[in-house]
Formats: C-alpha cells, sequence, structure tokens
C-alpha cells in the first residue's frame, strides 16, 4: 500500500472509505489517482473541477427537475476524482446484476402470461403465487401492476430490456438497495462522465497505470444489440430502431439525443408518430416517414395515453395496436413497475431459486412490509432508526431517512404510516462507503451509490458503463442528482 501523505493531504480515511483505509494507507487502485491529485494540489484541482463545469454546460450536460411544476435543468455535476471498482468486485456485481435480472424477467413473464388469464381459469394466479413463493397480494395488490399489459409484447420477449440496478457496499459487501425496470436512466450520463474526466485530466487517463480500463462507450453496441433481439416477429430484415421520448420537457432529455445519437437511430416524438399501413408505426424523419420495428421507450408509460399524434390518436393505443400486429415491439414493455415496487423487492431472492434454481449472488437490504401486520408491529417504535420508502416511489421520490428527521417530520412520518400502511416499506439503513470528492477544492470522503445496468435480449449482459453517484453535502446520504447529487467516472479495473 502507498501513505497518502503530499496526495489526499488531511484526508480521513476509515474502514468504510474505499480509498483509504483506517490506517491512512491507500486502497489497491488508487495510486495513479493520489498521484496525479497530488500533483495538481488544491489549486490545481479546483481549476479541474471548474474546467469540467464549464465544459459540461457548453456540451449541455444536464438534468431536469420539476419545481412547482415547472422544469428546470441543472448541470450535472462531475468530481474529477474517479472512483475505482476493483476487478474482483466487478466480477460479482455484473453475475449478481445478469442473475437478478434474469430472475425478473422470468417473474414478469409469469405475471403476464402471453395467452392472457380467462374469467374461466380455475388457476388464475402466477405459478410463483400458486408455489406459496410470492403471496398473491403482492402482484394483485401493486400499484406497478397494468392488466393491458398482457398484450403489449411477443410471446417470448425480454419484458426488461434495459435494467438498472442501484448498488451500495456495506460492511458486508455490495447489496441491491433496488430494481430499476422502467426506464432506467444514466447509461448517457456514465458515457458523458467518461469523456468529460479523460478531457480534464489527461494526464490521469494516459497513466500506462490504468490501461485495460473498461470503456463505457462500449455499453452502445451491446445495448443495440439487445434492441435488434427485441425485433418483433414481423419484422423481416435488420429492424429498425427508434427512442421513443416526449421530447425537450422530459428530465432526461440529454441522455436521450446521446444515446440515439451513438445508436445512430432518430429520436421519436408523439408529433412524428405515423400509422402504417400494414398496421406498423413510422417516424417522419427529414420530411419522409420511416417505418419503426423497436422503440427503445424513455418516458414514463402513465404518459402515453396523455400524448397524440398527428392524427389525434393517443400514443398509447397506436403503439399497441402495432404490438398486437407483430409490427412493433416496445423496450421496456410497460407493466414493468410489478417487478421493481418495494414490496417485490423483498421476495426477488427466493425468485431467483424459484425461476433459476441459483441461490443469489448479491445480498438485499432488511426490508418490513407495512401491509403485513407482523412486519408493521416489528417497526412500530423504530421508524427513526429506519428508510422508510413508498412501495410504488422511483428515482428517491418519498424516501424518508429517519435518522436525519426532526421530531416534527418523525411525528408526521408515523402518522401517515399509521393511516396507510400498505403503502410504504421500511429498510435498515446500510452504512455504507464513502469515496474521495472534491469539495472547494479540497478532498473529502463522501457517501456514493452505484447503478449498474444490464441488457437482456438473446442473453443478459451486463454493461461496462456503471454510473457513480454522489452525496455532495457532508453527511448527506441522497445521491440522486434530483435530491442535489453529483456524479463520479467510474474505473472498471482489468483482472490482474
Amino acid at each position: 500500500m502507498t501513505d497518502t501523505a503530499g496526495s489526499f493531504a488531511h484526508y480521513p480515511g476509515s474502514v468504510t472509505d474505499e480509498a483509504v483505509d483506517a490506517d491512512g494507507q491507500l486502497r489497491p487502485g488508487y495510486e495513479p489517482v493520489a498521484r496525479v491529485v497530488g500533483e495538481l494540489g488544491a489549486v490545481g484541482l479546483a481549476a479541474v473541477a471548474g474546467d469540467i463545469a464549464r465544459e459540461r454546460r457548453a456540451r449541455g450536460v444536464v438534468f431536469g427537475t420539476y419545481v412547482d411544476g415547472r422544469l428546470q435543468e441543472r448541470p450535472f455535476p462531475l468530481c474529477p476524482v474517479p472512483r475505482v471498482v476493483p476487478a474482483a468486485d466487478w466480477d460479482q456485481l455484473a453475475r449478481g446484476v445478469e442473475q437478478r435480472t434474469r430472475a425478473l424477467n422470468a417473474f414478469l413473464d409469469d405475471v403476464y402470461r402471453p395467452a392472457g388469464r380467462r374469467r374461466t381459469d380455475t388457476e388464475r394466479d402466477p405459478e410463483v403465487v400458486r408455489a406459496g413463493v410470492v403471496p398473491s397480494w403482492i402482484v394483485s395488490a401493486s400499484p406497478g401492476l397494468r392488466a393491458g399489459a398482457v398484450g403489449l409484447a411477443w410471446a417470448g420477449q425480454q419484458r426488461i430490456t434495459v435494467s438498472g440496478l442501484d448498488l451500495l457496499r456495506g460492511p458486508d459487501g455490495w447489496v441491491v438497495l433496488e430494481d430499476n425496470l422502467r426506464i432506467p436512466s444514466g447509461i448517457g450520463y456514465a458515457i458523458s462522465n467518461r469523456d468529460s474526466a479523460r478531457w480534464a485530466m489527461p494526464q490521469l487517463y494516459g497513466d500506462p497505470a490504468v490501461a485495460g480500463l473498461a470503456d463505457p462507450h462500449e455499453a452502445v453496441d451491446l445495448l443495440r444489440a439487445a434492441l435488434v433481439d427485441a425485433a418483433p416477429p414481423r419484422c423481416d430484415g435488420p429492424p429498425q430502431l427508434g427512442l421513443l421520448s416526449d421530447g425537450e420537457h422530459n428530465t432526461a432529455w440529454y441522455e436521450h439525443q446521446l444515446l440515439a445519437s451513438a445508436l445512430g437511430i432518430p429520436v421519436v416524438t408523439p408529433d412524428t408518430l405515423w400509422p402504417t399501413p400494414s398496421g406498423g408505426v413510422a417516424v417522419q424523419v427529414d420530411g419522409e416517414r420511416l417505418p419503426v420495428h423497436v422503440l427503445y421507450r424513455r418516458f414514463d408509460e402513465a404518459d402515453l395515453a396523455a400524448h397524440l399524434t398527428p392524427l389525434g390518436t393517443p400514443v398509447d393505443v397506436l403503439l399497441g395496436e402495432a404490438v398486437r400486429c407483430g409490427q412493433l415491439a416496445l423496450a421496456n414493455v410497460p407493466g414493468n413497475g410489478v417487478a421493481d415496487d418495494k414490496a417485490t423487492y423483498r421476495f426477488v431472492p427466493e425468485m431467483i431459486r424459484f425461476y433459476l434454481g441459483e441461490q443469489p449472488l448479491l445480498a438485499g437490504v432488511r426490508t418490513w412490509l407495512l401491509a403485513d401486520e407482523a412486519d408493521h408491529a416489528a417497526v412500530r417504535g423504530r421508524l427513526h432508526e429506519l428508510v422508510v420508502k413508498p412501495v410504488d416511489g422511483y428515482g428517491g421520490q418519498g424516501v424518508v431517512f429517519g435518522p436525519l428527521c426532526s421530531a416534527a417530520e418523525l411525528a408526521e412520518l408515523q402518522a401517515e404510516v399509521a393511516a396507510t400502511p400498505h403503502r410504504f416499506v421500511a429498510q435498515e439503513l446500510v452504512d455504507f462507503t464513502t469515496v474521495p470528492t472534491v469539495i472547494d477544492g479540497l478532498v473529502a470522503p463522501r457517501h456514493a451509490d452505484l447503478r449498474v445496468f444490464a441488457v437482456a435480449g438473446a442473453t443478459t449482459r451486463v454493461l461496462p458503463a456503471p454510473l457513480t453517484r454522489v452525496a455532495l453535502p457532508e453527511g448527506s446520504l441522497l445521491v440522486n442528482s434530483s435530491r442535489g447529487g453529483g456524479s463520479k467516472d467510474t474505473w472498471v479495473l482489468p483482472p490482474a
């Protein structure tokens, strides 16, 4: 190990820090980072951070947040100090994320059986429910269940083409915090982070010691292959792909444009969608209508009905008819919320054993379902110690950290949970790791999570484009960009 003197000056290492241990020794992989940071010093590091901020503003690397009903675009902050993920960690993460994605796809296929379920069926529940692995109410009462989604995928299609799993590194290793299976964002930001960091610190990225890092740009080809694999049965020849967006008022509009450009496919907005004589859909590009076979869906399924095509047809109606005609595939398929709500999360390890016959490779966070009276009773007096989440929330919406609540906030939370316990789950607070982060020119420890993406087509593959999100205020646990978080380039080290 290398001592940090002269590099991370006065950096307070700890047993929970990924770069510097409690004895002040650098952990493996951080040597070149510490060397360059030391050479730059506080003034040079502050200058690099400023250069990155200006470069990203010039390129429009932003995310959107709705405040009082209005979209406000903000820069997506990038810390110049990368996060290092050792090869052994990445191997475990990759295999675990792929396994979990395969199991959740099997669950969705079970829930939305292609033939549907008739009223006369004697066994209308999914197999996983009939086997006693998952309670029936987990499926039937899920806010994410969409009865109409049965007909929105062709038989055998993977309903999750792109997954994004949020992970934390805790005292006992990596744990899955959330499964994002609807319209997970972040692949484009991971690519952009590498571009910005490499531009701003060429001396670091040109160091021979960091040769062989995983390249986030390679995610594009894997994503394209998975979208091609989603092509509907009636598609003859290479399928035409499109990225379905609701336009510039989407909070991830920057990423929509970046990924469409990288994939070489058009951005498809409702005002450019047209029906074709054969029952499919076409996108109008430069005055011509181009038939589209696979739409990479990047806006909420609940909003599909609110948008109209130029002919006045609701988007969900046009797309649904094209799917049922075998002319179109949607990726991801609407209705995936039944698999990524916070109550379903509790049962994913059991799903892995049931559907795959395997033991889970990644652990989860201890979770109590407050709709269950026994679970509710077990934590009723402990909400001040726990994290409380709405069952149907995503993107950090509605998450409450009990230890950070004031007495008044805690009383309000307790009252809300007591009135509608079925709306919430409670989870243990994970003491997750910190990473060195530039704050006002100095390097300080800040909490970070990791979003790891996988694509499912003919095979399920993890993408080499993980996204690190970091909580910027001291002591904060909120890494979401909408809650003031920033980001880092993530180094996946090659095997030794």
